[in-house]
């Protein structure tokens, strides 16, 4: 694949999703559609690229960014579904797929049909996260789905390099892939933290956005080649990165914060742009590939349909089974999920539905090598097929079919959101406190240099613009809070003028150059002071997500609202006096 293949595609693929979002739709399927038409142009050649390009390059700033964006919070608590979803069913899917595809057709070995398995087994929650957002999925199915595939990735690469082994009959036991399962893990989590925590170190020394962004998008990187080149999982140590950086993210900069966010989220675009576009372009070489074999593409066709069946009906059955199980007494008592962590029915039935296959899957097929040994690999082309086709019809059936079921199952996150408003009601008003004991801090300090009169006005009026504004906020949030319409209206009225009687003090108007030399003073004394309250709402808000009282998603929500206003302070004219 040359620079001009990879520009092409990749330009190719931004504009058909500028255009898919443009008119509402799932960006990642209209791309994938386009490339499947496209890739059947008469004159069109077969777009090749080494899968280090998906798996080295692709792979790890996805990983990253959807780990970054993470609650850890909701990670944890739901620890227990994801893990059963996350590991058990890629490996029950690898092994009912493997077994359907070794006994459908005879030629292929049974390591190669495990192959197989290995490929098609981990999910894609790309478009399912795109849907879910879109029509508001209650955020404990958006954490089962995100969790899911942070970590299936692991499992599945980790059984695929096993069963390549096999393949390669180099003597691959139980035992031996075992051992190979837990030192990827290990290695791969302990690469990930590590780096984690030496980039977090430098970046709260260092307090430079551009340098912090810089170790920031080179950081998934870097944690996935070390993590590989000690035979650890890369995929584990790129999300155990983006877990941390994203937990200590309150304690980085405000420009960096504000910095990265709008980055991270144009290289998610690119990225999964040029993946859909690229997984729909081969499709029709795929094809040809078996058809130019020694293989019956009859056959390869009938494998890989009944692949795709399993893959479709395995997940509903393996989730509903497991859940029957998680709810049954003796698992209740050894279990750590609350009621408030279980999904519910309808939930579980868009939990199923939303298998869809994706990069590592596409990534996984393309890496199959040519020659085993000396001989070629004679299956090759049939397991990349079957991939292929598991792949582009689950994006296109289970991604297409999502919306009308979340639709016609009248699911939403309207609960949620109030619980959600009432906790950023409350938070919001502890801020407000921890705020205005700041101002009231600085009175005395104050009264030395220009008079306690004065320093009380100030004071009064730098607290009561921000309790007028948070409570009203709070009030329209959550309408049970112990705020009526006349107290807002109150300090709203008593906050009006005060700046104008600074400024005139006790004396009345005083003469132009004491005027400009008290509002200087005004200026610089109320941007350092909000920028001291914002501060402190900041810490309330922080310690609130750390004691488990406010969601992360809420914390994130408030603070990028007080970084936006430290941000505004500080490109103040009154700063550049």
């Amino acid at each position: 694949m040359n620079e001009f293949s990879v520009v092409t595609v990749l330009l190719a693929g931004i504009v058909v999703a500028a255009f898919a979002r443009r008119l509402g739709w799932n960006a990642p399927l209209v791309v994938l559609a386009v490339g499947l038409v496209a890739s059947f142009f008469p004159g069109l050649k077969q777009v090749e690229f080494p899968p280090e390009l998906i798996l080295g390059i692709v792979l790890p700033p996805l990983l990253y960014s959807a780990a970054l964006s993470s609650s850890y919070q909701d990670f944890r608590a739901a620890i227990q579904p994801i893990i059963r979803l996350g590991v058990g069913l890629v490996l029950v899917t690898a092994l009912v797929v493997g077994l359907t595809a070794y006994l459908l057709d005879p030629r292929l070995s049974f390591p190669a049909a495990l192959l197989l398995g290995a490929v098609v087994a981990p999910p894609d929650a790309v478009a399912a996260s795109a849907v879910g957002r879109k029509l508001g999925l209650p955020r404990r199915v958006m954490t089962l789905l995100g969790g899911e595939s942070l970590i299936n990735d692991a499992t599945s690469l980790t059984l695929y390099r096993l069963t390549l082994a096999a393949v390669y009959a180099t003597g691959a036991g139980l035992s031996e892939g075992l051992v190979v399962f837990v030192l990827a893990v290990a290695v791969g989590v302990a690469v990930g933290l590590g780096l984690a925590f030496i980039a977090q170190v430098a970046r709260s020394g260092l307090r430079d956005a551009t340098v912090d962004t810089v170790i920031g998008l080179m950081l998934p990187f870097v944690a996935y080649w070390i993590a590989e080149e000690y035979h650890g999982s890369g995929v584990l140590a790129v999300v155990a990165a983006g877990f941390y950086i994203g937990q200590a993210s309150p304690s980085t900069s405000v420009a960096t914060r504000l910095h990265e966010e709008p980055i991270w989220a144009s290289i998610d675009l690119m990225l999964e742009s040029f993946t859909f576009a690229l997984i729909g372009l081969q499709l029709r070489w795929v094809i040809l590939d078996v058809h130019e074999s020694d293989q019956s593409l009859a056959r390869a066709l009938v494998v890989s349909f009944a692949v795709l069946a399993v893959a479709l009906l395995i997940r509903p059955l393996y989730i509903y089974a497991t859940e029957l199980l998680a709810r049954s007494k003796w698992m209740r008592r050894h279990s750590r999920e609350t009621g408030a962590d279980k999904l519910t029915g309808r939930e579980l039935l868009v939990t199923s539905w939303a298998g869809m296959r994706g990069v590592v899957t596409l990534a996984a097929a393309a890496a199959i090598p040519v020659m085993v040994g000396d001989r070629p690999f004679a299956e090759r082309a049939t397991v990349q097929l079957a991939a292929y086709t598991v792949t582009i019809a689950t994006l296109l059936i289970q991604g297409l079919t999502l919306p009308s079921l979340i639709r016609a199952l009248k699911i939403s996150s309207d609960a949620e959101k109030e619980e959600d408003d009432a906790s950023e009601a409350r938070v919001r008003l502890i801020a407000t406190r921890a705020a205005a004991a700041v101002v009231r801090g600085q009175v005395d300090a104050w009264s030395g240099v220009m008079g306690n009169t004065e320093a009380e006005k100030i004071a009064k009026w730098a607290t009561q613009g921000l309790v007028a504004r948070e409570a009203a906020a709070a009030t329209l949030m959550h309408p049970e809070a112990d705020l009526t319409e006349a107290d807002l209206l109150s300090i709203a009225e008593q906050g009006g003028g005060m700046a104008e009687r600074v400024l005139r003090g006790e004396e009345g108007l005083p003469s132009a150059e004491e005027l400009r030399r008290r509002a200087a003073r005004l200026s610089s004394l109320i941007t350092d002071l909000r920028t001291q309250m914002v501060q402190a709402q900041r810490a309330v808000v922080v310690a609130e997500r750390n004691a488990g009282r406010l969601n992360e998603t809420v914390m994130r929500r408030i603070m990028r609202e007080l970084d936006l206003e430290e941000e505004t302070m500080e490109a103040s004219w009154a700063n550049r006096l």
